[in-house]
């Protein structure tokens, strides 16, 4: 039997046989665009629910599992939409997201724990441990050649013989003299392992060299030397902790002990934002008896972590009236450090309140080289006297506006605290 088109098909049977396909095709397609992010829709809960895992586990506070359930509904049914409509990609929309779901975990007074996506957290981790991979070299661009003001003493331009005050004329191919400030820098900072040849003036030496320098991971120097108009009245500036601080600040001990009694010194750890809290331990044995308790943290479901003063010999041990200044930037480490020395009656401290964050910050990797940040227990005194979130309070208080002068009031307190003993 033969079947003619034209004779069955109406027109009104040809629309709906169309309408049928076309709905056939839609459907197609809706369930396509369904089922891919369906996948990567999955994926994301099951990363925030390990973010929220490794809180549960770690943070120092409890967190909430009806807080977290609420950033899920959100993220469904608003944000997960917004920033797929704006084009973000998927790894933006999933550590863009875990930052915030963080955020609403937190307790409102920590002000460390944060979500670093992968570039981020390498930086931090550097950054907290006082790490680099560079060359070690900072200076300026003057008419004479690249005038260095610092060169970090455990970089390996410093092994080559580099020093502060040399004068860099060319590196590698590239003559100082054509090159800006900012293409100085570039190959100054190189990847890590490169080798750089550098042609420069020895200013100590009164001529021309050439050394070849490579690029490694080094720890930065935390102290330098402040000056102090009185003699036996020493000042040191100490920027951040890492391992190498109490290595950096016996350097400077040693040398001021070589050139005669210390009958003061004055430690400015303003704006400095802490480290490790062994750096704070170590760099206390120059100035406490060893095998004293220092401080302890305890973290989650664990007992007490008791850390204890080392011992060091006694040539090693400064035993002169100290000032510490802080201000509301002192944190972490630094905060640990000048609340025990204050607490103890060791040293007095001027300036403003600390930060108030005497806190345990421990990193966590995530498969995708992102990292959580959390604080993972307070700081506590040896008597159970737990840091409190209003920071140290000064025993002399400068405000602000008076911090040009509160290097000449540390001075003076010193001077005092002198004359009084020797009466």
């Amino acid at each position: 039997m033969k079947f003619e088109i034209k004779k069955y098909c109406t027109p009104c049977a040809l629309f709906l046989i169309l309408a049928f396909c076309l709905t056939l095709s839609s459907c197609a397609h809706t369930s396509a665009v369904k089922s891919s992010p369906k996948i990567t829709y999955q994926s994301y809960i099951d990363f925030f629910e390990k973010v929220y895992k490794t809180m549960e586990d770690n943070y120092y506070q409890p967190v909430s599992r009806d807080v977290y359930e609420g950033f899920i509904q959100k993220f469904t049914t608003k944000i997960y939409g917004e920033l797929k409509d704006q084009g973000k990609s998927i790894d933006f929309i999933r550590w863009r997201s875990s930052a915030s779901l963080m955020d609403n975990l937190k307790s409102p007074e920590d002000i460390f724990s944060a979500f670093y996506p992968p570039e981020p957290a390498k930086e931090y981790e550097q950054t907290a441990l006082g790490k680099r991979v560079d060359l070690g070299v900072e200076g300026k661009l003057t008419p004479e050649g690249y005038l260095i003001a610092l060169v970090e003493p455990r970089s390996d331009a410093y092994q080559q013989g580099l020093r502060d005050n040399d004068i860099l004329l060319r590196i590698d191919q590239s003559n100082i003299k054509d090159l800006d400030e900012q293409e100085i820098n570039e190959l100054l900072n190189p990847l890590e392992n490169a080798a750089v040849s550098i042609h420069f003036w020895d200013a100590e030496e009164g001529g021309e060299k050439n050394i070849q320098v490579v690029s490694k991971e080094y720890f930065k120097q935390t102290v330098f030397m402040m000056p102090i108009n009185i003699p036996s009245i020493y000042g040191l500036e100490i920027r951040r902790f890492n391992r190498m601080t109490a290595e950096d600040l016996f350097r400077f001990l040693k040398f001021f002990k070589e050139n005669g009694v210390v009958r003061g010194l004055i430690l400015d750890l303003r704006n400095n934002p802490g480290g490790p809290p062994l750096a704070a331990r170590e760099i206390a044995s120059f100035f406490l008896p060893g095998g004293e308790d220092f401080a302890y943290f305890q973290k989650k479901g664990q007992p007490k972590s008791m850390l204890d003063v080392p011992n060091l010999p006694e040539e090693f041990r400064v035993k002169c009236p100290m000032v510490i200044l802080v201000n509301k930037e002192s944190g972490s480490a630094s905060e640990l450090f000048s609340g025990v020395l204050q607490r103890r009656g060791r040293a007095i401290l001027m300036g403003t309140n600390s930060a108030g964050q005497v806190m345990l910050k421990s990193m966590f990797p995530m498969n995708d080289q992102s990292m959580m940040l959390l604080v993972t227990a307070r700081g506590h005194h040896p008597d159970g006297g737990v840091f409190s979130f209003d920071g140290l309070t000064p025993d002399r208080f400068v405000s602000d506006g008076e911090q040009d002068k509160i290097l000449e009031y540390a001075t003076k307190y010193l001077v005092y605290v002198h004359m009084s003993q020797t009466r």
